[in-house]
């Protein structure tokens, strides 16, 4: 696939590497020759420098045949203006703006053909928003996602010693929890992939990828790990976009507090809150810190746009008392030195936002895609098309599709045919359209089943993609 990227920075990049490492043919565009030299230094790609929204600009980034356009600028108007440049002169496919302003998203008829011409708009600071909130609701979890509309969940936990499952086979998860049917997607030891199988034995420390139903995820947690307090008290290092954000979206459940370097911000950060305290100052300041009894906070967000200062105050907060951090970490190399050490969470902002348009690129029917592991694993969730003569899958048992080394069926979800439902039942409107199978050896993959498979490597990406995919002959 031909695909052109406007904007270098953090989430271009990222799109940028995660999708060079699968064979596309990738041309990115900034203003900035500089950033461009190093990407190129790094990465099989083609760059070009200028104005990313000027008609010749893009013309020189090969517009005229290219089959995406992923807009990422810093700038919604730039990005914007990009889209309905494509569509207009060099009538590109598909474009994906990012849209950072709120004012835009009430407004979505601008997005339509005959105004921006924006097929998918995405906002990056909204995912890791609502990716942090995913975390206060689950706090023993290092990383919560779903798949389904919510129908589903995958919950990365660190297994501890004493757990009840911890020590034993898989395959005696039936016996703990026999009413609730779920999946252990991955196993990482050591930073290592281990292939779950029934005999695979859970060890105190291992990163444990859990797969189930939304509404069971919470008992499969409680097998691998001690459950954590529900969290009351939040202190939040850094008021800007993501900072204000999450504060939005979380003061009316929690006790708040953020604390903001810029005083002129932390007064418009207090007229624009309803319950959170702002407090002006230092989130790196031991004193400030202790003022604020940091000690009593069940969890301590580092959010602001510096890494460091993120690393540092999230390092002392855990150091004066705070039960659980997690810091905001751009750079991916700093994000792999601290996780699992004194911060307990380390946040890619980009890794988080990736998996949005990265579903708009796979090749076939995706529905979603998360990166896992700060991008180098991913979950996808394939829709399966077409009839056993055309698909791969349509029709087979698990145990008779081709094996992938490193890919796992976890789950289907399938829409609840009328004749599988009860004939009488006092509310018809509380009988589920979807139900969730848990992926056994004997399960059969039917057409138009909603499949989460789990990769420990993005290299098998294709070949999962290979699988699902429909015969030419299918119409």
């Amino acid at each position: 696939m031909k695909i052109i990227i406007l904007g270098a920075g953090q989430v271009g990049a990222s799109v940028a590497e995660s999708l060079v490492s699968e064979a596309n043919d990738i041309t990115i565009v900034d203003t900035d020759a500089s950033r461009l030299a190093l990407l190129q230094d790094r990465l099989d790609l083609r760059t070009v420098t200028g104005n990313a929204s000027s008609p010749s600009v893009l013309q020189q980034a090969g517009a005229d045949d290219a089959d995406l356009l992923i807009a990422v600028t810093q700038s919604d108007q730039t990005n914007l203006c990009a889209c309905k440049t494509a569509h207009a002169l060099f009538n590109l496919p598909t474009r994906i703006a990012r849209v950072r302003s709120t004012d835009y998203a009430d407004y979505p008829g601008l997005f339509d053909a005959a105004n921006f011409a924006v097929d998918f708009s995405i906002c990056p600071e909204q995912i890791v928003t609502d990716y942090i909130v995913k975390l206060i609701e689950f706090p023993e979890a290092l990383q919560v996602l779903e798949f389904a509309d919510g129908l589903v969940s995958l919950v990365a936990v660190r297994a501890f010693e004493g757990g009840p499952l911890v020590g034993h086979p898989l395959k005696d998860i039936r016996k703990h929890i026999p009413q609730v049917d779920a999946r252990i997607a991955a196993i990482f030891r050591r930073d290592t992939p281990v292939t779950p199988e029934g005999d695979t034995v859970i060890e105190a420390g291992d990163e444990v990828f859990c797969l189930a139903a939304t509404k069971d995820i919470r008992r499969v947690m409680r097998e691998l790990r001690r459950m954590d307090k529900a969290v009351k008290r939040i202190m939040i290092a850094g008021g800007g976009n993501i900072g204000h954000r999450v504060v939005r979206a979380i003061e009316g459940d929690y006790q708040v507090k953020v604390i903001d370097r810029n005083k002129r911000h932390a007064e418009w950060l207090a007229e624009n809150v309803r319950n959170a305290l702002v407090l002006q100052g230092d989130a790196t300041d031991e004193k400030l810190l202790d003022e604020e009894n940091v000690d009593q906070m069940d969890l301590f967000l580092a959010l602001t746009n510096d890494d460091e200062n993120n690393i540092m105050a999230a390092l002392l907060a855990k150091r004066m008392g705070a039960k659980r951090v997690a810091a905001l970490i751009n750079r991916r190399a700093y994000a792999d030195l601290v996780q699992g050490g004194q911060i307990d969470i380390a946040i890619s902002p980009a890794q988080t936002s990736i998996g949005t348009l990265l579903a708009h690129v796979r090749r076939g029917d995706v529905a979603a895609v998360h990166s896992l592991r700060r991008g180098a694993a991913e979950a996808l969730e394939l829709v399966v098309h077409g009839d056993e003569k055309s698909s791969q899958v349509v029709g087979r048992r698990i145990e008779q599709l081709p094996v992938i080394k490193g890919a796992t069926i976890g789950a289907i979800v399938r829409r609840v045919q009328p004749k599988e439902r009860p004939a009488f039942t006092e509310d018809p409107d509380s009988v589920p359209e979807y139900k969730v199978i848990m992926a056994h050896h004997d399960t059969v993959i039917r057409a138009e089943d909603h499949v989460i498979v789990f990769v420990v490597s993005k290299r098998l990406v294709p070949k999962v993609e290979k699988l699902f995919s429909v015969g030419v002959g299918f119409l």
